[in-house]
């Protein structure tokens, strides 16, 4: 007979680690699948086949995740529920990139959806430091560290498509893919984060705060 697991369902550490591994994940996948050269990550949407699929369900299950968390206060929750409705605007949306005549919804919808979203997920970076730096050990402290460093990051990567775009591609002169870059290195430093704030990585995770990723 088997037996009952330990853990009776999937609790927030376990949604951390999973929401991180999906956002690691999805620039590196729409860009394995692509028939071609993305121009940004959003552009997976008009690629067809798998980058699509990735693409849009990446983008569901983490609106699903965080229509699931609450965190651990009133902001956190609504933030939460605020990124969940940004991330199925990313999806449901698509960028103009260059099929401008498919637009029909709000067009300046996907953007505003991306930014909103990557702003909520700045705000958890600072929530995830103070309550790292609260704890006075150095693990802690390297954590907190580390969600200092991906907060900054979105930070600059929202700052930077914001100026490029509002400059009509200003940017591109100097780095032709750099909406690309810039979705990847916000979608990297998200998923950094949220890995981390799982409590499941060793290494920047003192034993006793550690959880398990499979259940005892």
């Amino acid at each position: 007979m088997p037996t009952a697991p330990s853990r009776p369902e999937i609790d927030n550490h376990t949604m951390k680690l999973i929401a991180g591994l999906i956002a690691v994940a999805l620039g590196p996948l729409t860009t394995l699948f692509a028939d071609g050269d993305l121009e940004s990550i959003s552009a997976a949407y008009w690629a067809g086949g798998v980058s699509q699929i990735i693409f849009l369900g990446f983008l569901f299950a983490t609106a699903a995740f965080f229509l699931a968390y609450n965190g651990y206060s009133k902001m956190e929750m609504i933030a939460s529920k605020l990124a969940a409705v940004s991330a199925l605007g990313v999806a449901l949306a698509p960028c103009i990139c260059d099929h401008p005549q498919h637009v029909v919804l709000v067009k300046y919808l996907h953007g505003i959806s991306a930014g909103v979203m990557f702003l909520i997920l700045t705000y958890f970076c600072y929530v995830f430091y103070r309550r790292a730096m609260a704890k006075h050990h150095a693990r802690a402290k390297a954590r907190a560290g580390i969600y200092a460093l991906c907060g900054v990051t979105m930070l600059v990567a929202i700052v930077t498509l914001t100026y490029n775009n509002a400059t009509h591609g200003s940017l591109a002169k100097y780095d032709r893919w750099i909406t690309f870059h810039g979705e990847f290195a916000g979608l990297f430093a998200f998923g950094i984060s949220w890995l981390t704030a799982s409590r499941m990585i060793p290494g920047i995770t003192r034993k006793d705060e550690r959880v398990p990723i499979l259940p005892a």
